[in-house]
């Protein structure tokens, strides 16, 4: 079908997401392989189900326009609004997706919805270009440009009721009206499936015991093929197996199509990771949804055993014990309701960062680009503020003396003003941070727990869940004061508080350091004998991923610490863009299930969506 189909589905395209791989570590690709679940075909082994979520929140955004310029001599525009995502790092606009086309108005409001993959993580820059149709042509370039504006999904999701009106520009010397964006989150993506299964008759596949079984669910894709979407624990030494009940969002069993295949295959493990086969079964969604009936037992064959004996019937049966779905509540329900994000930086201002006048300092300000600390700021930072109405980020630096008096502080203000110290945007925060360098003292040591302790207290003064805060701490080196970090970390566990640590230079953050401390002798030693006592810290021990964070004995209520070290993700080719996305992508994506845990942990429900002015 050629041209132009006006109020039809012609004139768009459904935006279709991809997610590279980083380029990192192999530490960091470890973390970044528990935080994202990929649609890739998954080997048994590569799967590790309790780390593995899926990645995307569904966003719905309405688009409507206001006082359109009128470019036709007998009639008033015809509008279509074409929309443009940006790649990160080469900055190249591609064209997602447009509305559909209504004739002779310059108010339009369009039906058709543009669906976007949200992702917390990283800054999605979008375009949305208004153009006046008044050919058949599909080439976008044929027709009249009536303005554009610029934004971030963050932006509309962050306004209030997630309704952003932006001014159309584009057109020297005219107004071109204004558009106005509206975002809704998918219903389908909150649906949680909860279920249990137990099996019987299986068959036996170990020589000296029964079989270990464990069940592996694939979602079928429209090629197709399989995608692996869950994996049971493994239930030792039976045939008649009783796993525990499990969580799965509906949207990585099925993908909100109920009647869509759902294969599961029952295996016998075996440590060395050659999982012994023992059958499959099909089902799907609105079979399970039925929950538990006859028609929920399923015979469990194997097609290779099945060709060979005649007299074959099945390798055991499973059978669904209970299922039931619920609606949780999402990041994006309390960023609607209203939810603030505060946005805290910490600096390191230690003399092991080097002179800042020097080009081998961390701190250099090289006149052609930024440094690692300016660039880890920069990135967290240009997200985060889409969720903070007031835009006013307190920023404090660690560990310089300063003047007039030569003070060593560990939580000092940046910038001028020593009772304030708020920055307005990101842009204010970098450049009270130049400014400090310019007046204070590097020295040390790296003490965290004051600067912790600060944006603590400030959390325990708001925790109705209206406000959440999210503390960014840069440092170029091995934490000081370890044993009161991990107490402020613990007693802010329970606040609404996130702390992200990025760490610059090439230090080995993830080496174990050794500190001695001084500990007096026993009564049976000389008056005043001291021995030198090691004790072994690592950054990783303040990160909650593998081992929660104590303190006296007392565990962290939740993992609240994100670290990674700035290197795992520059860019080999040196692009500073492409560096700066793979570090927002990493080191914000806990920040949403945080934020939910917490949530979740006081009862607090998201307040309903704060109402937006109508149309006029």
């Amino acid at each position: 079908m050629d041209g132009w189909m006006k109020d039809s589905t012609l004139f768009y395209s459904t935006p279709k997401t991809a997610r590279a791989p980083l380029s990192v570590s192999p530490q960091a690709q470890e973390k970044t392989k528990r935080r994202f679940c990929s649609s890739i075909m998954a080997t048994i082994g590569e799967f590790d189900p309790l780390n593995t979520r899926v990645p995307a929140t569904k966003i719905e955004v309405t688009v409507s326009c206001r006082n359109l310029l009128d470019v036709d001599t007998f009639s008033k525009s015809d509008p279509v609004v074409v929309l443009y995502l940006q790649a990160i790092g080469t900055k190249e606009w591609r064209e997602s997706g447009r509305t559909e086309v209504i004739d002779n108005t310059r108010n339009p409001d369009f039906v058709r919805k543009f669906v976007l993959d949200f992702f917390f993580e990283e800054k999605q820059s979008i375009r949305f270009d208004v153009y006046n149709v008044d050919s058949r042509s599909c080439n976008i370039s044929k027709h009249d440009f009536l303005g554009q504006t610029f934004c971030t999904l963050g932006e509309i999701i962050g306004s209030t009721g997630g309704r952003l009106e932006k001014t159309l520009s584009g057109i020297p010397g005219k107004k071109c009206g204004v558009i106005i964006l509206t975002a809704e989150e998918l219903s389908n993506c909150r649906d949680i499936a909860t279920m249990q299964l137990c099996a019987n008759k299986l068959d036996k596949k170990d020589f000296f015991g029964k079989s270990d079984p464990f069940l592996v669910f694939y979602r079928s894709n429209e090629d197709g093929t399989f995608t692996i979407c869950h994996k049971t624990e493994v239930i030792k030494n039976t045939l008649n197996p009783v796993w525990q009940p499990f969580t799965i969002p509906v949207r990585a069993l099925c993908n909100g199509d109920y009647d869509r295949t759902v294969k599961i295959d029952v295996y016998d493990w075996d440590r060395d990771g050659s999982h012994d086969f023992i059958g499959e079964f099909t089902t799907s969604y609105r079979e399970l949804s039925r929950g538990q009936n006859q028609f929920n037992v399923y015979e469990v064959l194997n097609p290779k055993k099945k060709g060979k004996k005649k007299k074959y019937v099945n390798s055991g049966t499973v059978t669904l014990l209970s299922f039931k779905v619920e609606s949780e509540y999402t990041f994006v329900d309390f960023i609607r309701g209203g939810t603030q994000l505060n946005f805290t930086v910490a600096i390191d201002f230690t003399a092991s960062n080097g002179n800042p006048s020097q080009p081998t300092s961390l701190h250099y300000m090289s006149p052609y680009q930024m440094n690692a600390y300016a660039m880890a700021l920069k990135a967290v930072g240009e997200i985060i503020q889409d969720y903070d109405s007031d835009k006013l980020f307190p920023a404090y630096g660690f560990g310089a003396k300063l003047p007039p008096d030569g003070k060593i502080s560990h939580a000092f203000p940046l910038g001028s003003n020593n009772d304030n110290p708020n920055c307005v945007g990101i842009d204010g925060v970098m450049e009270a941070y130049f400014q400090s360098l310019r007046t204070v003292q590097l020295y040390g040591p790296t003490n965290f727990a004051p600067v912790i302790n600060k944006v603590a207290n400030c959390a325990s003064e708001i925790t109705d869940g209206s406000q959440y805060f999210v503390l960014l701490m840069i440092t170029d080196g091995v934490i000081s004061d370890m044993v009161q970090t991990k107490e402020a970390v613990v007693n802010a566990a329970s606040l609404p508080l996130s702390i992200i640590i990025v760490g610059v230079g090439p230090a080995e953050f993830d080496g174990a350091v050794t500190f001695f401390v001084a500990k007096k002798c026993s009564v049976h030693t000389p008056l005043n004998t001291f021995l030198l006592m090691p004790f072994h810290f690592t950054m990783e021990e303040l990160d909650g991923d593998e081992v929660r964070v104590s303190s006296r004995g007392r565990l962290a209520e939740r993992d609240i610490v994100q670290f990674v070290p700035f290197r795992d993700y520059v860019d080999r080719s040196g692009n500073q863009v492409l560096s700066m996305a793979r570090l927002a992508k990493d080191v914000l994506a806990e920040i949403p299930d945080q934020l939910l845990s917490f949530m979740k942990s006081r009862g607090i429900e998201p307040r309903p969506c704060i109402s937006s002015s109508p149309l006029p």
